[in-house]
């Protein structure tokens, strides 16, 4: 089993990553407002069957970029997890080389994710504006990864999926892992049914795989009937080999323990048959992040 999304966490970047001043989509985080060293992360998933895990930028300042991948790629050196990493960089400035360059000697590295989430509400709104999937500036910088071999980890809201798909069609060669399977956040009919368009836009995109995480996010709970309906519905629409798993640990650990989040996830992928488990747990993210 491998846990494609997990991140570490040290007490000096926190200021950075959980700041007053940065509006917080899960609610209060007092819990984890503290180190979330490896040590712990391994006692959370002891007796789950996890054997591999990714981690995924936590948002240090921008300008650590680089620290982070380093600090992170020193703990795998030391403890032999996690085993890839997805950095951090600013697809929005004019050439994104330089940066790219600065992860390019830390062997762990698969891929880098910018956020690019944008939503009406603000406390749920993390990037600028709304359409910087579709700028070609971006454009044209997430394309640089293929230069590396790396993946980009695709954040957007439903409503801007299209511009996400444009994104994705415009960078033929880079793997996109769209997070938390389109962030689904209006449960309503309409709400629903705008997700749905705009997953299967994505899905028509062969570069493009869904990270099946945080669905906790918006209803601060475990809900297993929740979690069985986005795996059905998004495996629908993608197939398993395009499906992973993703903790977004500790994050969940708001609501959940690690064991009955699993399990949760793991029942709810019971009815699709052992080969689409296989793949959603483990051959997926294997691939994608070549652990």
């Amino acid at each position: 089993m491998i846990d494609a999304h997990h991140h570490i966490w040290r007490q000096a970047d926190l200021p950075w990553l959980l700041g007053p001043e940065q509006p917080r989509i899960f609610g209060p985080y007092a819990a984890i407002r503290r180190d979330y060293p490896i040590e712990e992360y391994l006692a959370d998933i002891a007796g789950t069957g996890i054997t591999k895990s990714v981690y995924v930028q936590a948002n240090w300042a921008p300008n650590w970029a680089a620290d982070e991948v380093a600090w992170v790629q020193s703990m795998a050196d030391a403890h032999g997890w996690p085993h890839a990493i997805v950095g951090y960089a600013d697809f929005t400035v004019a050439d994104v080389r330089p940066q790219l360059e600065k992860l390019k000697p830390y062997p762990l590295v698969r891929g880098i994710r910018q956020q690019f989430h944008w939503h009406e509400n603000p406390a749920y709104r993390f990037a600028a504006r709304p359409d910087l999937p579709a700028d070609p500036v971006v454009q044209r910088n997430v394309a640089r990864l293929a230069d590396y071999g790396w993946s980009f980890d695709l954040q957007v809201f439903p409503a801007q999926m299209a511009d996400a798909a444009a994104l994705a069609r415009a960078c033929p060669e880079v793997t996109f892992i769209l997070q938390h399977a389109g962030m689904l956040e209006d449960t309503s009919r309409s709400g629903w049914r705008q997700w749905r368009e705009g997953m299967q836009r994505l899905a028509e995109c062969d570069n493009v795989v869904s990270k099946l995480s945080a669905f906790g996010t918006f209803i601060h709970r475990n809900d297993p009937a929740f979690i069985r309906k986005m795996i059905t519905e998004t495996e629908k629409l993608f197939g398993a080999e395009r499906c992973m798993f993703g903790s977004n640990f500790p994050i969940e650990k708001l609501w959940t323990d690690f064991a009955t989040l699993f399990d949760a996830f793991r029942k709810g992928a019971a009815k699709l048959g052992e080969p689409a488990r296989q793949a959603i747990f483990h051959d997926t993210a294997a691939r994608v992040y070549r652990v």
